[in-house]
């Protein structure tokens, strides 16, 4: 049995992990171990959003139960503190784990520069602890802002350092900018009275953007949301109750949060081996260590590209990186040739408040809301492969579904959450008409003889012929209630040859493009249409009924109303407006789908894992393949 041991369930760790079970899972001989302190993963760059409380603090926890499920990844939650790799073995305080190939992927960690006073007194974001924290704190400063006389003590109590204009520290200073608002409307305070200020000891900040990006994320930082940006200023001490520029100047806060800077993890770090700047562990084309069994990934591994260049720190390079230490090991398992890694970095993109932002793709350059909208996507690309499609909704409900205090005319009303089973007798009731409107078709004989016909408006009143090869789509004929149909009479029903009523589908207001389909394409095929109407008639009432695929049938009821808008010119919008309400999860309450959507969303879990699918996954549970 070969044991496959990932530290670290970061972005490098959990995609290494996954690749590994893609590969790897018909291969009983080998264990595949993942360990992490945490139960969840965390998606470090949505961080600033909780910090910001623009996201509920959940929204950047994934379970690694959910992201692992229907694999063979065995999932630790550990804390490790010890590293031997002449022994090939991992420990924490309380247990060993033995290994054959190990991937480094803790990531890393804060690094202080060895600033007086920031460890001690500076909040750091670097974990979903430290967010949650760093909103608690904004929060504290603006009550205790309230209630404080001392215009001094005021102004303190409302300035807000970020040390560092990276991307982190400008994802946070947009956030808190925008988040400001909604607070001094809280607590009764006046916006002038809240200064918000970013330090960077480089000349520019984010100094990996283009100059002309720079210069608009820095003016809109400046103009738009009155932020300070001071540059070529270096923190040098932080105390309680200020921060301490270039050894002389003094900003006086009770709030510094430090973004300046990381480093490796202290455990890989000081493991033994050989490392290069901030910790980071040296590595060859294959992402191997001094020892050829140990791989470092991410952060914690200081790879050099084709170029010279040691490889950012960034969520792209850590997948990468975690995925090609994978392909190696599984390579070296099937005794195959090893591929050297060739990180393709695509670009980068910064949030700066929810509704701008800068990026750089592959030298496109993107301003704006264009700009969050490819990070988003970027981000459910990402979640899609990890999570699925239940990941990619959480992800959407927390970003534009969340009620919030201050939001536009849209958000205000797309946020109202209310009960669903209001919705339940709607259904049902339209269910009912779907089956009457199927059933009466069947008992009237549309299965067995010619039932519509396609005459033109200026034709049909008063024609008393009509043959058999102007029959028509009774696609276009969906639920004709009573008073409907005796409304319309005139122009939908014609008599044909031996008395037989017929329904036309080329009404006063069909229009001229949609009356061609129905005479070329629908007419000749006039029976093969009639038992599509009547079987899905049919399948509409018991589905809405049942409450089975509720959403999927509503879909369907529009469609179909909407051809029958076009033809016949029955114009009851009633269907319509009714199948958009029932979209509303409307057969999750007393239907069949509050079981099977939690089904079939077992089923492609465990298929997108297994490439194979399994009847009775009744609970949801991690199955080994």
């Amino acid at each position: 049995m070969k044991r496959v041991l990932v530290l670290g369930a970061g972005y490098g760790g959990v995609v290494a992990a996954l690749r590994l079970h893609k590969k790897l899972k018909r291969h009983k001989d080998v264990e595949i171990t993942l360990i992490d302190q945490n139960d969840y993963h965390t998606l470090l760059t949505e961080l600033h959003e909780v910090a910001g409380n623009r996201v509920e603090e959940e929204a950047v926890l994934i379970p690694l139960e959910r992201i692992f499920q229907y694999t063979r990844v065995k999932l630790v939650r550990d804390r490790i503190i010890n590293i031997d790799y002449d022994k090939q073995e991992v420990s924490s305080a309380h247990r060993t784990y033995q290994y054959d190939y190990l991937i480094l992927g803790f990531g890393s960690e804060p690094a202080y520069f060895g600033i007086e006073g920031m460890e001690e007194y500076g909040l750091t974001l670097w974990s979903y602890q430290d967010a949650v924290r760093i909103k608690e704190h904004i929060h504290q400063k603006f009550l205790q802002a309230r209630d404080e006389q001392d215009p001094v003590k005021r102004r303190q109590l409302l300035t807000f350092v970020i040390g560092g204009g990276g991307f982190t520290g400008i994802e946070m200073v947009g956030e808190l900018a925008r988040w400001k608002d909604e607070l001094c409307s809280q607590y009764g305070i006046r916006r002038s009275d809240v200064r918000l200020v970013v330090i960077e000891a480089l000349p520019k900040i984010l100094p990996v953007l283009s100059d002309d990006l720079i210069t608009k994320a820095e003016a809109y930082l400046t103009e738009k949301l009155n932020v300070e940006v001071l540059t070529e200023c270096r923190i040098t001490k932080v105390t309680a109750e200020a921060v301490e520029i270039n050894g002389t100047d003094l900003i006086p806060t009770e709030s510094m949060i430090w973004t300046g800077g990381v480093q490796s993890n202290q455990v890989v770090a000081e493991s033994g081996l050989p490392v290069a700047k901030r910790g980071r562990v040296e590595v060859n084309e294959y992402l191997q260590t001094s020892y050829d069994n140990v791989y470092a990934i991410g952060d914690n591994a200081a790879f050099t590209t084709a170029d010279g260049m040691t490889l950012p720190a960034l969520v792209e390079a850590a997948m990468q990186t975690g995925q090609a230490a994978a392909d190696n090991i599984i390579a070296e398992l099937k005794q195959q040739q090893k591929r050297k890694c060739t990180p393709k970095l695509h670009g980068v993109m910064v949030s700066i408040g929810r509704w701008y932002g800068v990026a750089d793709l592959m030298g496109i350059k993107l301003t704006g809301l264009l700009a969050i909208i490819i990070k988003h996507l970027v981000n459910l690309h990402y979640l899609f492969e990890i999570g699925g499609f239940e990941t990619c909704i959480d992800y959407l409900r927390h970003e534009f579904m969340r009620p919030r205090p201050r939001r536009n005319f849209i958000e205000g009303h797309l946020q109202i959450r209310r009960p669903v089973f209001f919705l339940v007798p709607l259904r049902i009731y339209m269910g009912y008409l779907w089956l009457e409107a199927g059933i009466s078709k069947f008992q009237d004989g549309w299965l067995e003889r010619v039932a519509l016909t396609a005459q033109r408006a200026v034709d049909a009143v008063g024609s008393t012929s009509a043959t058999v090869s102007e029959v028509a789509n009774g696609v276009a004929n969906v639920v004709s209630s009573a008073s409907a149909a005796v409304d319309t009479a005139a122009s939908a029903s014609i008599v044909g040859e031996g008395g037989a009523t017929l329904m036309n589908l080329i009404g006063q207001h069909t229009p001229n493009w949609y009356a061609w389909i129905i005479e070329n394409f629908i007419v000749p095929n006039a029976m093969v249409f009639q038992w599509l109407v009547v079987v899905t008639e049919i399948g509409l009432g018991i589905a809405f009924i049942t409450g089975t695929f509720t959403f999927l049938a509503s879909v369907v009821s529009i469609g179909m109303n909407i051809n029958f808008l076009l033809s016949t010119g029955l114009w009851d919008y009633w269907y319509i407006v009714a199948s958009f309400a029932t979209m509303a999860g409307a057969g999750r309450v007393w239907g069949v789908d509050y079981y099977l959507m939690p089904y079939l969303m077992r089923q492609w879990r465990y298929f997108v894992r297994n490439k194979w699918f399994k009847l009775f996954l009744f609970k949801d549970r991690n199955i080994a393949a």
